[in-house]
């Protein structure tokens, strides 16, 4: 098993920034895949970034250029949000990935002015 433990989101106005984190503990792999994925009200859980902990890395093309996904080890993975954009507002999911998917709770980010 394996738990994941979400922080940061909020209220931000356009074009502001905010920092998503999250640290899994339990049963972790050596070879793991972390990310972010939302869900915006009426609409389908979508991918936002993930990221490996041997380097891959992939970005929604929604995202590109505004968003970086990055890792500390193989539990902590972060998200820094900027040129934040009101459809980027959503429940923010994170995800690990080793055969199995296990998600967080999930936070909330809004963005409004």
């Amino acid at each position: 098993q394996v738990q994941l433990v979400e922080s940061g989101g909020g209220l931000v106005q356009p074009g502001g920034s905010l920092r998503l984190s999250c640290t899994a503990s339990g049963s972790i792999s050596i070879l793991n895949t972390m990310g972010w994925y939302r869900q915006a009200p009426g609409k389908q859980r979508e991918l936002v970034a993930t990221i490996s902990n041997w380097g891959m890395i992939m970005y929604a093309d929604s995202v590109k250029g505004r968003f970086t996904i990055s890792r500390d080890n193989a539990k902590t993975v972060t998200l820094q949000m900027n040129s934040l954009k009101p459809d980027d507002t959503a429940v923010y999911y994170c995800n690990y990935r080793h055969n199995v998917d296990y998600w967080g709770q999930g936070t909330q980010v809004t963005v409004s002015s």
